[in-house]
């Protein structure tokens, strides 16, 4: 698993990171069941605090996305979806947008438009 964060955002550390592990799993590259690299390994990785992966990482269990187990570490739950909530919320607002009348091409003008 290949996570980077960038340095210009300004979201807290601890955001980011889960951010980066919500998006593997978004994208497939965690599937339910495998497990994830030690939260040192990530801090390493990541170049941050190992509390700080440690703090995502409990956030992301709270989502229900990772479960700890001892012995096995963290591993993606079993009801982590393989695609990402919003991949879904941009398909229903394609579709709501050409309910109303808007192509793709109208939609993507109006996103490059917001500051």
């Amino acid at each position: 698993m290949l996570l980077s964060l960038d340095k210009t955002d300004t979201r807290p550390l601890h955001e980011q990171v889960a951010g980066a592990v919500r998006r593997a799993i978004a994208e497939g590259e965690c599937a339910p069941g495998d497990r994830l690299p030690s939260a040192r390994d990530l801090s390493e990785a990541l170049d941050v605090n190992v509390n700080t992966v440690l703090r995502a990482l409990r956030g992301l269990r709270d989502e229900g996305l990772l479960e700890f187990r001892r012995g096995r570490g963290v591993t993606v739950a079993e009801g982590a979806r393989p695609h990402s909530e919003l991949q879904i919320r941009v398909g229903e607002l394609l579709a709501e947008a050409a309910r109303l009348g808007y192509s793709r091409t109208d939609l993507i003008d109006m996103i490059r438009g917001l500051p």
